[in-house]
């Protein structure tokens, strides 16, 4: 991994940055994720993705917590109702090093996760990279990623730890040629086959399946469930 100094700095009161470095022409954004910043983030509203998500995202599931989290929740508003939340960057990123930290919610039937996304909607191809927690197992983590639509790159990875119950550092670094992932530091998988190329928005999500079982187990109405976030970065080649 290449030395790239990932920010451990959570609940700090310094806003969202993006500026070129003069030493290496790298560009940052380091956002700590302590307020909400509509020049750099946007909040899903009032939509739902349909097909395996069997939620409405809402911008009022979008909230930060008194000692500076990204809390992202699923609730419900009436029987059989769900709200989820979406949290994604205004603009796009292409290859370099994405760090996170967060701590994923824990429950059958849902995913927690940190992603960068385009698609037709962009006027892109659909171009995606992974780091999802399926709340049945919280001690797992799942990479993946999708090339012009093409996925099945799945890769389920044990941690040795329950991510529901603490923050850790998870990242991956995208190159022309392959993906790596880590967690804490430590390279836990490598892509080498027909990598994403388009720039994707930064997202950040919480939602309950419907028709995946399978992959999510089932789930039980269970609710309000958060996942929290404390902070991400991103460095350019």
């Amino acid at each position: 991994m290449r030395k790239k100094a990932s920010l451990l700095m959570a609940g700090s009161a310094i806003v969202s940055m993006l500026f070129v470095s003069s030493s290496y022409g790298a560009t940052e954004f380091w956002e700590p994720l302590t307020y909400y910043n509509p020049a750099t983030w946007q909040k899903a509203d009032g939509y739902s993705n349909g097909g395996m998500f069997n939620c409405t995202w809402r911008a009022n599931n979008v909230s930060f917590t008194s000692d500076g989290h990204l809390k992202l929740g699923l609730t419900s508003s009436a029987y059989n109702v769900f709200d989820c939340a979406e949290y994604r960057s205004v603009y796009k990123y292409g290859y370099g090093l994405y760090e996170v930290s967060m701590k994923p919610a824990k429950n059958t039937g849902i995913v927690s996760s940190f992603f960068t996304y385009t698609g037709p909607a962009d006027g892109t191809p659909w171009d995606e990279i992974d780091i999802e927690f399926l709340g049945k197992d919280t001690t797992k983590v799942q990479f993946n990623y999708f090339t012009n639509g093409a996925g099945g790159h799945e890769k389920v990875v044990d941690l040795g730890f329950d991510a529901s119950q603490g923050f850790h550092t998870y990242a991956f670094d995208w190159q022309a040629g392959s993906i790596k992932w880590y967690v804490d530091g430590v390279l836990k998988h490598t892509a080498t086959s027909n990598i994403p190329s388009n720039p994707g928005k930064i997202m950040m999500n919480i939602w309950n399946g419907t028709g995946v079982d399978s992959w999510l187990g089932a789930y039980n109405g269970a609710n309000p469930l958060y996942a929290e976030y404390d902070w991400m970065k991103y460095t350019s080649n």
